[in-house]
């Protein structure tokens, strides 16, 4: 009797999905289970092994031993990157289960992926070549539990963790490096497929409202101003409509109500610093877009809604590549082509965040409080439904700002820094023979370091001011230009002040505080403001 039930169930599984359609575990349990690590291999493999255009990569291995997959979709497949320097295609990587509670960028990439290589999709596959890593948190995805994200509606069997192997979150660790997933991402698809833009899908957390999609862009100030404008006010209103209009899936730029016991106070995305990834890639001059669907939907509408927003993405981009191509060329140029000094608002030390030219229509549902433990209160989901429209606090801007120099030199040869610069793809000289050089050295005042661990550190702050001098530096030290593509990743790490920087993140502690004394020892990076010949 249980083979038969075995032999009904297989053949029921195929009538209603089909045999070449290959169902994700989302849709065999009917949303009521999310994929394992498992699985997703498993249906990765059976792609492979059904259809021509598409090969798998490896991002990197996890703290716990798993192969991170990168899937390489296009027809035809390039052999590696070096066959795009003559092709005209548009690099696209779509990013999910960077943390492992947030799984519907997991199912649909997976659906995604299955369902372009059936159809085949003349127009995107015409113009774009697609990457796909559906699982980047393999370790925490495996610790499931119906405990992990309580206030998510579904699935109802459980979901992983928010934490790596390492117990870190891989999205604060864009500048820093710490984990393998992340620096695989930047190594392995950033370095090596410099992708124009990267989707990192992701769930909320926050306020009420009734669209299930909601999505914005890179926005550090210290990016190309261009890219965040045209994303603001062209690619991201853009795919707003045609999510809605071709696919019917309401959607909002992402944020939060500014207060949310009062809904008309206004709408704000408040992470602007490059820990996050999606910053990250705005500093290194690409697009990139946060996916957050809402936590409050159920999960078969935040799976198809996450669906549909990315295939929205790929066929704007299949649309509109000569343009950004166009666009992220000229941010290139801008950064290899920097005048001999610098403008003074050149690198936002701080920063803050004001509305946009447009304001945000968002079907608001407005929040009642409930007593939480220890005095605490929290929000709870009421019956009064408004829409409202408000402001969108979304552009970021310096509230004070420094001059980029045209070099840093860096003194001492601590192996982690090098390391990390090398990671990111910077370009790191030497100094031939000693020299003498009209710098500016960074005199400390105070340094403090946290209260309370985060992400394993004790974050510094820094005080101080820079001094002008002549100063003899040895052959051999090491120089770091910013006329190089990633310039604003080279400032974001070396300038002291820099809110995600090398200081923050404690790679400079041992060089900074002698053992004895209140005073300090000096700041071993020192600026070269003017363009100089070097040897």
């Amino acid at each position: 009797m249980k083979f038969i039930l075995t032999i009904i169930s297989i053949l029921f599984t195929a009538v209603l999905f089909g045999q070449q359609t290959l169902p994700t575990t989302a849709e065999k349990s009917d949303y009521k289970s999310t994929s394992t690590y498992f699985e997703v291999r498993h249906f990765i493999d059976d792609l492979l092994s059904s259809y021509d255009n598409i090969r798998l990569e490896t991002i990197a291995t996890s703290t716990e031993g798993r192969d991170i997959p990168l899937l390489v979709i296009a027809d035809p497949l390039p052999a590696n990157p070096n066959d795009l320097i003559n092709d005209n295609r548009i690099v696209v990587y779509l990013q999910a289960n960077i943390h492992a509670g947030e799984v519907e960028g997991k199912e649909a990439t997976q659906m995604l992926m299955r369902d372009l290589l059936n159809e085949k999709p003349q127009d995107i596959f015409e113009n774009v070549i697609i990457l796909v890593c559906p699982i980047l948190n393999a370790d925490g995805n495996e610790k499931f539990s119906t405990k992990n994200r309580t206030n998510q509606v579904g699935p109802e069997n459980g979901v992983g963790v928010r934490h790596n192997g390492q117990y870190l979150d891989l999205n604060r660790d864009a500048l820093k490096l710490e984990t393998p997933e992340i620096r695989g991402v930047v190594t392995n698809i950033f370095n090596r497929w410099d992708p124009a833009i990267t989707v990192d899908c992701h769930t909320t957390n926050g306020s009420f409202h009734e669209e299930p999609v909601t999505f914005t862009w890179m926005m550090n100030p210290n990016g190309d101003r261009s890219l965040i404008n045209f994303m603001r006010d062209k690619m991201m209103p853009d795919v707003h409509q045609n999510l809605l209009d071709h696919y019917k899936v309401e959607n909002i730029f992402y944020g939060e109500f500014l207060d949310r016991m009062n809904v008309d106070t206004g709408w704000i995305s408040y992470a602007a610093e490059p820990r996050f990834l999606v910053n990250y890639v705005g500093l290194r001059n690409r697009l990139s877009i946060l996916n957050e669907n809402y936590v409050y939907a159920d999960f078969k509408t935040r799976v198809n809604g996450c669906y549909h927003l990315l295939k929205t993405i790929l066929e704007y981009a299949s649309e509109n590549k000569d343009e950004i191509k166009q666009l992220l060329s000229g941010a290139d140029k801008k950064m290899l082509n920097k005048q001999l000094n610098a403008v003074a608002d050149s690198f936002a030390i701080e920063y803050k965040g004001i509305p946009t030219p447009e304001k945000i229509t968002i079907k608001a549902i407005e929040a009642d409080t409930t007593p939480g433990v220890k005095g605490y209160w929290r929000y709870k989901q009421s019956d009064r439904k408004r829409t409202v429209t408000v402001p969108y606090i979304a552009d970021y801007y310096a509230t004070k700002s420094i001059a980029i120099p045209f070099a840093y030199l860096l003194t001492v040869p601590d192996p982690d820094i090098l390391d990390n610069l090398k990671t990111h793809g910077i370009e790191v000289h030497h100094l031939k023979e000693k020299i003498s050089l009209e710098v500016e050295a960074y005199k400390i005042d105070e340094i403090k370091g946290a209260k309370r661990l985060y992400q394993g550190h004790y974050n510094n702050s820094i005080k101080g001011k820079f001094i002008g001098e002549i100063k003899e530096f040895p052959e051999g030290t090491y120089i770091i230009y910013t006329t190089q593509k990633l310039g604003n990743v080279v400032s974001y790490l070396l300038e002291p002040e820099a809110d995600d920087g090398y200081v923050k993140w404690n790679f400079f502690d041992r060089y900074l505080v002698p053992q004895w004394g209140h005073d300090y020892y000096p700041y071993p990076v020192y600026r070269l403001m003017n363009k100089t010949e070097i040897n």
